[in-house]
């Protein structure tokens, strides 16, 4: 194979496509979204041969699409009909009956197809037979056993796609749909069949108030026209024992986690645990990084020397994006966990058993999944509530998803938690740093289920559907995967914050080292009335010279005029600075305090949170960052929206400012009152 060309991924959910697109790609991927919505569009190339492109498109169950999200996808993959060589398509060995729909449906479109039976290996553990000469002589597809955990298996796979064995399958009902063409879209008809659908759809979501169902007899003949034909193909060529349970397990385990009120406990005492471990496992390579940090900004000194190219890179970048990424530890380990329970299946479940929850809060079951998706950024999770058929209930679920922790606050949470909480157990073996962790994003949660309450009175909203989905067995996740996941998840946070907080650290170095009109002036006038005044040590006087530049600097002087409304919260103008910075993306917030606090500083004697602990209220000379004004901080950055693009995503999915707007300004009144009321109680 010499010429470049694309293949795509396609089969049903929980086929173990995912795993296979890792394995033949490799780290050799990258991921997108599909234009205006929130699933993943993954893409990667072959392992040892870059000339293949491969595409991971979502699971879905057949081309006729239950919500906006999966209409999407379709268009996509009709899109890319002309530009594909072919498409892999996989099946779970021991589902196979179920996966022959969507592959008619895929060869009906005319794409040339490698059919992958996976997990040949639960098949054959569970004495189920496949005639695989029989259903290539049935189907005409090209096919090849797989066990996704195998390398050997994903090698064979490989070099499969390498030699293009794909192959035209029996066409099943295109010759149908060609008849019912127009003439000049003969051989096209079920291409156009599937536009027809996915057209419709759109039409009815816009005409429907928000219920997207969409019934057409036709279509409903389709799909009982094909699995009937399918079925006499599955009744010929595969073999299942009458007493064939594969789900034994599952279900013995599922009678424990999906239990109402011992599954309730269950997710609460592994998210605890997490957080736990969060705190525990992250210390030392954190103050590896804090040190190296540190070091790099010595260093950069005695490179660039002590100009404005020195100090702007010692000052300004270093600690800027130092500030950020040294909590890199903490949201891996954080996306660890999360794709550790998500391999195992247990994210399925706590989906289905939040949903019983989310139904005493006017939700519908789909908004559980936006909401854990904020829990690592809240534009996907509100980009995922266009699952949701139900206008009213998407927008509430819009409205309240910025409210879930996500890994942005992480950062806030993480530094004052420090500063605020002492380092001790409790009861003997939980760190209290980890209790008030697992605090901040349960009230978070509250936060989000209670204003979904509040706004479901006010919208009136119509009573909820169940959630429907299919659940799968439980399995021992693959390290690979688990690595994969976190990898893209790091890198995305490292690539998009970095590239804000360089942009924003250079502009706060500049406004936080000069000032307006003789700034100059007014500092060399300042050093000689204090050496006037009898202070002649070098330390004191150099410490005091730093605070009055910065005071009268351009970022000195914006943090005075906002300082007045924030004062009652306990903060002062530096802190005002950085709330401002922070409506970029609140893990801002951090960066710019270490921006701030290092303009002028001498970096071999603290770091970060040693200077917070350090830095002194001018009025009453007691610690700036203590108990009170900590906390405070915490319980505000749990409430504020303080983040631009959410916004911005926000108006994109509802169509109007309105919404954001209000959204905003209802959330920093929240934030602003329970900040003030928690700075008062711990003063």
């Amino acid at each position: 194979m010499n010429t470049s060309f694309k293949i795509a991924l396609i089969g049903n959910p929980n086929s173990g496509k995912t795993s296979i697109f890792n394995g033949i790609t490799g780290l050799n991927q990258k991921v997108g979204n599909y234009p205006g919505i929130t699933v993943s569009k993954k893409s990667g190339k072959l392992l040892r041969n870059n000339d293949v492109e491969v595409i991971d498109i979502p699971g879905l169950y057949d081309l006729y699409p239950n919500s906006y999200d999966e209409a999407v996808v379709v268009e996509e993959l009709l899109h890319q009909k002309d530009d594909l060589s072919g498409v892999v398509f996989i099946a779970d060995a021991t589902q196979l009956d179920k996966s022959l729909l969507l592959f008619s449906q895929v060869v009906d479109l005319g794409f040339p197809v490698l059919f992958v039976i996976n997990m040949i290996d639960k098949a054959e553990a569970n004495e189920v037979k496949i005639d695989l000469e029989k259903l290539k002589s049935l189907t005409g597809a090209k096919f090849i056993t797989t066990n996704a955990k195998s390398k050997e298996s994903l090698a064979d796979l490989t070099e499969q796609i390498r030699e293009s064995n794909f192959t035209h399958p029996h066409s099943y009902l295109r010759s149908y749909y060609d008849k019912l063409a127009a003439p000049e879209d003969h051989g096209n008809g079920y291409n156009n069949w599937i536009k027809e659908v996915y057209d419709a759809y759109k039409l009815n979501l816009g005409n429907s108030n928000g219920h997207s169902e969409f019934h057409s007899s036709s279509m409903i003949i389709d799909l009982k026209n094909r699995r009937r034909f399918l079925n006499s193909i599955t009744e010929q060529v595969m073999q299942k024992p009458v007493n064939l349970n594969l789900n034994e397990r599952t279900k013995w385990l599922d009678n424990i986690i999906l239990h109402p009120i011992l599954g309730g406990l269950i997710f609460v005492f592994i998210l605890f645990l997490i957080f736990q471990a969060i705190y525990a496992w992250s210390a030392w390579p954190m103050d590896l990084l804090d040190a190296s940090f540190a070091f790099m900004s010595e260093q950069a000194v005695n490179i660039f020397g002590e100009g404005i190219l020195g100090r702007l890179v010692s000052e300004g970048i270093i600690p800027g994006l130092g500030g950020v990424l040294i909590f890199i530890p903490q949201i891996a380990l954080l996306f660890i966990f999360i794709a550790f329970l998500e391999g195992t299946g247990y994210m399925s479940r706590v989906v289905f058993l939040t949903d019983r929850i989310m139904q005493k809060f006017g939700l519908n079951g789909r908004s559980v999944v936006p909401l854990i998706s904020g829990v690592a950024c809240s534009i996907p999770g509100i980009m995922a509530a266009r699952t949701i058929d139900n206008a009213k209930e998407r927008l509430i679920t819009i409205l309240v998803t910025p409210f879930m922790t996500c890994s942005a606050r992480l950062p806030v949470y993480v530094i004052f938690i420090a500063i605020a909480i002492p380092d001790k157990e409790v009861l003997g073996f939980m760190n209290l740093k980890g209790v008030t962790l697992f605090g901040l994003y349960a009230l978070g949660t509250l936060a989000a289920l209670f204003g979904s309450l509040a706004l479901s009175k006010i919208f009136k909203s119509e009573g909820s559907k169940s959630l429907l989905m299919e659940i799968p067995d439980y399995s021992l996740p693959k390290f690979r995967e688990i690595f994969v996941m976190t990898y893209e998840k790091v890198k995305t946070f490292v690539v998009e914050a970095g590239k804000v907080i360089f942009f924003i650290s250079i502009i706060l170095w500049f406004l936080a080292s000069f000032g307006p009109g003789n700034y100059q002036d007014k500092i060399d006038q300042f050093r000689s009335e204090k050496v006037s005044a009898g202070v002649v040590d070098e330390g004191v006087l150099e410490d005091e010279i730093n605070a009055f530049k910065l005071q009268e600097s351009y970022a000195g002087k914006i943090g005075k005029v906002m300082e007045p409304v924030v004062r009652p919260l306990g903060y002062d103008w530096k802190i005002s600075i950085a709330l401002l910075s922070s409506f970029a993306a609140r893990e801002v917030f951090v960066g710019t305090l270490a921006t701030i606090y290092s303009v002028n500083a001498d970096f071999s004697e603290q770091t970060l949170i040693g200077k917070l602990k350090a830095e002194k209220n001018p009025h009453t000379l007691k610690p700036q960052f203590n108990v009170a004004t900590s906390m405070s901080l915490l319980i505000f950055y749990v409430f504020a929206m303080q983040c631009m693009s959410t916004l911005a995503i926000v108006k994109r999915e509802t169509g109007t400012w309105k919404w954001p707007i209000l959204q905003f300004v209802v959330m920093t009144a929240i934030a602003y009152v329970a900040a003030f009321g928690t700075y008062q109680f711990f003063s």
